[in-house]
């Protein structure tokens, strides 16, 4: 998929937005580097799905809403 028709499938970059918080403290907190939370928040890549359980508890979210919905 190109970079203009690449789909988001993560809202991690707006919560982390919404939570005030930064992608250098969600890297600090899953021992990660900042330029692999920067791929997640762009869609450019996926975390592992037990990446997002642990995202979630950082953000003190669902972990649902770290996803973009499937169904409107």
């Amino acid at each position: 998929m190109s970079k203009s028709t690449k789909a988001d499938y993560n809202r991690l970059k707006v919560l982390l937005a919404e939570k005030k918080r930064t992608n250098k403290e969600l890297a600090d907190h899953l021992n990660v580097r900042p330029a692999t939370v920067s791929r997640w928040c762009t869609n450019d890549s996926q975390p592992a799905i037990e990446i997002f359980y642990k995202i979630a508890k950082f953000l003190d979210v669902d972990v649902r809403e770290l996803l973009v919905p499937s169904k409107k």
